[in-house]
């Protein structure tokens, strides 16, 4: 009773200081919570989440901690961090869909395909605003990564492009026997040799797959057909061809290996004017969910069955890089070196030595717009002059593209482009400048 009595009347003293504390609590806290934005909005979010990692164990749980957290970490590279931030939020508030789209880009740079498979359909679309055809593997691989809890995938598409080409047989210009080298005999083009402006049609169509055996190994393949049909000028130059490849992966963490056997098959108005076969090899190394290197080398050999002198061996090794930015938006870059090596013996002019580079960027406007450039040098030598014009062929060529791409719905995207080739030649006949104006319309399946 006493005992009751005295804390009836001291109770008062008791919590006066404690309420008189709460605020200043709530204050610093809030305090806390603003500098830590104030900090990733002006460009330093390492200081941000370090401030946000002194109070995480006695914080955690709190979701405007979390949030900040999650931020904080995700701005300064700590993804792993931002994973079990915006998990512990997504937890205590599973209805809240921007955290879960946080979660899932956070899931993403760690490379945890799995996890961001496992959340909602629409966080899933909303992790990266940036068309899926233009994603990270088209640059480097193929083939599929493994689908959600390392299932077996398959995807392909079909497109559907009209066009219009300068210079749809890469022919020279008519003046072209007038920049002769001196020395030269007397010669012309013949009619139609020159360069010839057509309009097109293609029908393109592609699969892609991975079987997965185990955690490590897979098979994998790919199959590409094209059919290509010129208005009248052009018409000599229809074309249909079939690309396909299969072989093996194996994975550990960050590293991937694939080797493949290819075959591919060209037709030009009707006759077969090349086939080819080879092998080709990939090492994929993937720093997280937004970065990743991609080294090549492929062997192939070449044959024309109606001119086999100009038979060759290509051999070429390459690397890339590949960046996608935290908005969405997408660059890369690479480099590759090689050599056409004829089987025939006394026409290396037919054989060259070539190396380039190539680049892109891919601007995610929106998450159903992006604007593209990419830009392609390459540069070959060949192996001697040329029994015609005396000198030794060499080229140096510039591929440039821009264009639009757009997502009206899901499974669709269109791309109008404006590509440019310009090939300076040391020899008139090979010295061209081409430019086509295309849209393309995806089906994605």
């Amino acid at each position: 009773m006493r005992v009751h009595l005295w804390f009836r009347r001291t109770r008062h003293w008791v919590l006066v200081p404690l309420l008189a504390v709460s605020p200043w609590v709530a204050a610093h806290a809030d305090a806390l919570l603003g500098q830590a934005q104030t900090w990733v909005e002006g460009g330093h979010p390492l200081r941000a989440f370090e401030m946000l990692d002194a109070a995480e164990a006695s914080r955690a749980g709190d979701p405007a901690f979390d949030e900040a957290m999650g931020r904080a970490a995700f701005a300064a590279g700590q993804y792993t961090r931002a994973v079990m931030a915006w998990e512990r939020l997504v937890a205590t508030q599973p209805d809240n869909a921007a955290a879960q789209l946080e979660l899932a880009r956070a899931l993403h740079a760690v490379g945890d395909r799995k996890g961001v498979l496992a959340l909602s359909e629409q966080a899933r679309a909303r992790a990266i605003p940036v068309d899926s055809a233009l994603s990270i593997d088209q640059f480097l691989v193929s083939y599929d990564r493994a689908g959600h809890e390392g299932r077996s995938t398959w995807k392909g598409h079909v497109d559907v492009t009209l066009a219009r080409d300068s210079n749809v047989n890469a022919g020279p210009d008519v003046n072209a026997p007038a920049l002769s080298p001196p020395g030269t005999p007397p010669w012309t083009l013949q009619p139609g040799a020159q360069s010839q402006r057509a309009s097109y049609a293609a029908l393109l169509g592609n699969v892609r797959g991975r079987h997965v055996l185990d955690a490590r190994w897979s098979l994998i393949g790919a199959a590409t057909a094209e059919v290509r049909g010129h208005s009248a000028a052009g018409r000599p130059y229809d074309s249909d061809q079939l690309e396909m490849g299969a072989g093996l992966s194996y994975r550990v963490e960050r590293h991937e290996w694939m080797l493949s056997a290819q075959g591919a098959t060209y037709r030009l108005d009707g006759d077969t004017l090349r086939n080819g076969g080879g092998l080709l090899g990939d090492w994929i190394y993937r720093i997280d969910g937004f970065r990743q290197w991609g080294t090549f080398l492929q062997v192939q050999g070449l044959r024309y069955p109606n001119q086999s002198v100009r038979d060759v061996l290509r051999t070429v090794a390459g690397t890339s890089y590949v960046h996608v930015l935290r908005n969405g938006s997408l660059t890369y870059a690479g480099v590759y070196a090689g050599r056409e090596a004829p089987r025939a013996s006394g026409v290396e002019s037919l054989g060259h030595e070539l190396v380039g580079v190539r680049g892109g960027v891919q601007w995610a406007i929106s998450a159903e717009w992006a604007a593209f450039t990419h830009l392609n040098y390459e540069r070959r030598r060949y192996g001697a002059a040329d029994p015609f014009f005396g000198v030794t062929r060499r080229d140096r060529q510039v591929h440039w593209a821009v264009g639009l791409s757009w997502v009206p719905a899901p499974g669709w995207r269109i791309t109008p482009q404006w590509a440019w080739t310009r090939n300076d030649s040391t020899l008139p006949i090979t010295d061209y400048d081409r430019r086509i104006v295309s849209v393309t319309v995806r089906r994605e399946f």
